[in-house]
C-alpha cells in the first residue's frame, strides 16, 4: 500500500485508534507499565536511532536526515522532563516518519498541532501508564511520583476521553 493510501486511511481513523494500532504493533510495554530511559535507549537502538543530549534552548527535537533518524535532548532538563522529551520525540519518529525526504520536529515551539499532540499522548502513555492512573488520583501521582501537575491532567484527559 503507498504511502498515500495509507495517509487517506489514517486521515478517516480515530486518530487514537491510530496509534493504538500503530504502537501495539511494535511490541513493546507502552502503556501497561511506567517505560524508563533505559527502555528509551532500548527502542532507538532497535529502531537505529542516534540520540544526542546537549545545551539546546529547546526542550528536543527529532529530525531525519539522508535517511538516517536522531533525537536531540537538552541537558538543561530535569529528569522528569527529559524522559518525557525523549518519549515525545521517539513518538515523533514511531507515529510520523516520512517515507523519505527530510523533517524536523521540535518540542515545544510553535502551535500545537495534531502530530506535536499525538507525540504527547505517545510520551504520557509511555511514562505514566493506564495501571498507574487507575491505581491513584492526580495528587497521589503529583506528590508520590513527582509528575507534574498540567501532564499528570493531559494524561487524566486522554484516560477519561478514549480509556487509555
Amino acid at each position: 500500500m503507498s504511502s498515500v493510501a495509507r495517509s487517506a486511511i489514517y486521515a478517516t481513523q480515530d486518530p487514537m485508534q491510530f496509534i493504538i494500532d500503530k504502537v501495539t504493533k511494535l511490541r513493546f510495554d507502552w502503556n501497561k507499565r511506567p517505560l524508563d530511559e533505559t527502555d528509551f535507549y532500548r527502542l532507538c537502538k532497535r529502531f537505529k536511532i542516534s540520540v544526542e543530549e546537549m545545551p539546546l534552548s529547546v526542550g528536543g527535537f527529532y529530525y531525519c536526515l539522508l535517511g538516517r533518524h536522531y533525537i536531540a535532548v537538552s541537558s538543561k532538563l530535569s529528569e522528569r522532563e527529559k524522559l518525557f522529551v525523549m518519549f515525545h520525540e521517539l513518538g515523533h519518529y514511531l507515529l510520523h516518519v516520512p517515507q523519505t525526504g527530510v523533517t524536523a520536529n521540535f518540542h515545544g515551539i510553535g502551535k500545537k498541532t495534531r502530530i506535536e499532540s499525538e507525540a504527547d499522548i505517545f510520551a504520557l502513555c509511555c511514562i505514566i501508564p493506564r495501571q498507574q492512573i487507575e491505581a491513584g488520583t492526580i495528587n497521589e501521582l503529583a506528590e508520590i511520583d513527582g509528575f507534574d501537575e498540567e501532564k499528570l491532567a493531559a494524561r487524566m484527559a486522554v484516560y477519561e476521553k478514549y480509556g487509555i
